[in-house]
């Protein structure tokens, strides 16, 4: 067996969140457990209180309580999970509104930008404000064809607050690779920079949209975001407008989260597309918020002092994992 290279002593053991977790339950259950395989044991074989448990361990922002954790959780696909709560993913994502870093956009070749959450919060409110002028409601597609960079993530978290579904891809991907895409779920609303830079070099994207969108006939609004050009050259695009120009220019105040059901849509992500046009996969709003609070807390055991990084575009299920950090409070380095 290889060397081990490092191991938790007991006291970092007895900060985790794992460790409270386990203690949770014991009170909440009466149970006894002391190590991981019991837990785990107990989170296969009792599903329902599992995923109780961890609802309100971690917090769950909600309007309306849940009446039922699951249905039938042997029947895949069809089954209902918290049956009548109602939330709101970018609410849960958006709790924190202090002067903590919330993101840190580091560029290849432009300086490093932070956003506090308080600054998140603000920039997500007159985006969602903007979004909603622009006549996105609920159940609307808002895509992204841009960089892991901050606007992406403001972006998303006002679609969703909206009751919006999300969905993104690189910016290196081709045309006909984002119309395979994007080209099935016809997005009211389309954001993008106007390129992005790659080992040295600057790499335009704006003849790319430009090709997307004679195709794309139902998308109503081109966001773009100046990234490799301070003012990019929007001709040819008549549905375009910079993003400074988008964004309402006063201060938002409080967002109107709009409270849906724990399984409405939040994210379409898609396979490969290697056998074919790639499939899309929808995800909930409750379905990714729990599930990926259980993983920040429990599997990573993010918080307050820690900085997340995960290497990642935003064409890769791994970017949406990297956004819910933000539930846990941590800073997030894009």
């Amino acid at each position: 067996m290889s060397r081990l290279l490092w191991q938790p002593g007991p006291e970092w053991i007895q900060k985790t969140h794992l460790t409270r977790f386990i203690q949770f339950v014991n009170d909440q259950y009466g149970t006894a457990f002391r190590e991981y395989p019991e837990l785990w044991e107990w989170s296969v074989t009792r599903i329902p209180d599992f995923w109780a448990a961890v609802w309100s361990f971690a917090g769950i922002i909600h309007s309306a309580p849940y009446s039922k954790v699951v249905d039938d959780p042997g029947r895949m696909p069809g089954t209902v999970w918290f049956e009548g709560a109602r939330l709101n993913f970018a609410q849960n994502l958006l709790r924190y509104r202090d002067d903590l870093t919330a993101l840190i956009f580091k560029s290849e070749a432009r300086p490093s930008v932070r956003v506090t959450y308080a600054q998140l919060y603000d920039r997500v409110a007159r985006l969602a404000r903007s979004l909603k002028a622009a006549g996105v409601v609920q159940g609307d597609r808002v895509a992204g064809f841009m960089p892991n960079m901050i606007e992406a993530v403001a972006a998303m978290l006002a679609a969703a607050s909206l009751g919006a579904i999300w969905s993104s891809s690189s910016p290196d991907f081709g045309i006909k690779g984002v119309l395979d895409r994007f080209g099935q779920i016809e997005p009211k609303v389309l954001f993008t920079a106007d390129g992005y830079f790659y080992g040295g070099k600057a790499f335009g994207s704006l003849d790319k949209v430009r090709g997307i969108m004679r195709e794309m006939k139902k998308t109503e609004k081109v966001v773009v975001v100046p990234y490799i050009q301070d003012r990019p050259d929007l001709s040819g695009l008549p549905e375009a407008v910079l993003w400074d120009d988008f964004i309402s220019p006063e201060p938002a105040g409080e967002i109107d989260f709009v409270q849906v059901p724990f399984m409405h849509p939040l994210y379409i992500m898609y396979s490969s597309g290697t056998t074919g046009k790639p499939k899309c996969m929808v995800q909930s709003q409750g379905g990714i918020l729990i599930n990926q609070l259980k993983e920040h807390l429990l599997h990573v055991n993010t918080g307050r002092d820690d900085v997340i990084f995960y290497f990642t575009t935003c064409g890769w299920m791994m970017w949406n994992w990297l956004a819910s950090g933000l539930a846990s409070g941590a800073t997030l380095l894009l």
